[in-house]
């Protein structure tokens, strides 16, 4: 497909039936002016065939070894010639067959354009919606999803590709430097875009993903860390006993301004 206005990736490695499901979802659109890649990393489960039975509908695809979710993300960043590009990884979805057509008029100018996200767990769902302001303490506390967010293809010439130093936080440090660093422009749409399934690698890692988000801080992030740990200071100073004493004393008035 020539210069199509969005790319949708898929990245997989042995979860056949997640890889079903994802491409079922994909191809089933009502709006079909996107271009689909699906990047395997030579899955051994049957994977492969799921791919071949197919690939009629799918514009790119390979099935080689990588080395690891980013490097495989990453692959597929160079592959893409889209405008926008949207990752819905293996086993995930959209949400619907007709969501793209429902919102494709929203996506255009902005950097990021973010929607909101069905976390599937167990034996529920809920509905998260990402936060209206997008700013440092949103990275602290979160992020921004990537099932759910379209990104301009040039943030990736201007930022890089994504980190494969990291192995499960390297799309929250590419949606952090966007904002915080190169100041993007964003786009909230509260509609629930894609389904995620609460099983994947970030979900149940949760040492490890806050182990490399400490390091991506320590990093990249220096300065709105020591502010941070100045600000949390600076409450608690607020909030101590004998300070709020002086301060109903009238001693200490300068206090209510920190």
């Amino acid at each position: 497909m020539n210069n199509p206005h969005i790319s949708i990736i898929t990245i997989n490695y042995n979860d056949k039936v997640g890889l079903e499901r994802t491409i079922k979802s994909i191809i089933n659109q009502t709006f079909r002016g996107f271009e689909y890649i699906v990047i395997d990393g030579n899955s051994s489960d049957g994977s492969k065939e799921v791919i071949e039975r197919y690939k009629d509908k799918i514009d790119v695809w390979v099935s080689e070894p990588d080395k690891g979710i980013y490097n495989a993300m990453n692959k597929g960043i160079r592959k893409a010639k889209g405008e926008y590009l949207l990752f819905i990884n293996s086993g995930d979805e959209l949400y619907d067959a007709n969501v793209l057509e429902e919102n494709i008029n929203t996506i255009h100018t902005e950097d990021l354009i973010y929607f909101n996200l069905l976390q599937v767990f167990e034996n529920r769902s809920n509905v998260h919606e990402f936060p209206s302001k997008i700013d440092y303490n949103t990275f602290i506390n979160g992020t921004i999803g990537h099932p759910t967010t379209f990104i301009k293809r040039n943030l990736f010439n201007s930022i890089g590709l994504y980190d494969e130093s990291l192995t499960i936080v390297a799309d929250w440090k590419f949606f952090s430097q966007a904002v915080i660093n190169h100041h993007c422009s964003l786009k909230q749409v509260k509609s629930i875009l894609s389904k995620f399934y609460m099983d994947g690698i970030s979900s149940v890692n949760s040492d490890k993903t806050n182990a490399e988000k400490q390091k991506v801080l320590e990093e990249c992030f220096s300065e709105y860390l020591r502010l941070n740990k100045l600000e949390k200071f600076a409450k608690t100073v607020k909030n101590a006993k004998s300070i709020r004493f002086l301060r109903k004393l009238g001693i200490l008035k300068f206090i209510d301004e920190i």
